[in-house]
């Protein structure tokens, strides 16, 4: 089972596209546009833990070639970084330096999504 993935050709689009992509692109209009602040949904306080979707490719290439057990493989990294810490990675990496404001009236979804990868 994959965690949070990311990567080129992701779904950038605001309506359905996942918190990471969201980001980026929030951030990266804002600076572009010189938007004050950038609005985030929820407390910032959950945790997500993301793969980029190349190392996936490269542990299911892997598993193929080397793994023949009728177990499930979570691949991950068992790292997490809250979303608020992920919002000011991006506004950092962008050069954004507007406000960060979260919008507790939307759900933050599940507290933690961190894979066990033992």
């Amino acid at each position: 089972m994959p965690t949070n993935l990311y990567g080129i050709n992701d779904n950038f689009n605001l309506d359905t596209s996942h918190v990471l992509p969201a980001l980026m692109r929030k951030f990266h209009e804002a600076k572009r546009s010189g938007t004050p602040s950038v609005l985030v949904w929820g407390s910032g306080k959950p945790s997500r833990e993301f793969l980029c979707v190349d190392d996936m490719a490269d542990a299911c290439c892997f598993l193929m070639q080397h793994y023949n057990d009728g177990e499930i493989i979570n691949i991950g990294t068992r790292i997490d970084i809250t979303i608020a810490e992920l919002a000011a990675m991006m506004a950092e990496i962008t050069g954004f330096t507007g406000k960060i404001i979260y919008d507790t009236t939307k759900p933050d979804g599940r507290l933690s999504a961190l894979m066990s990868v033992k």
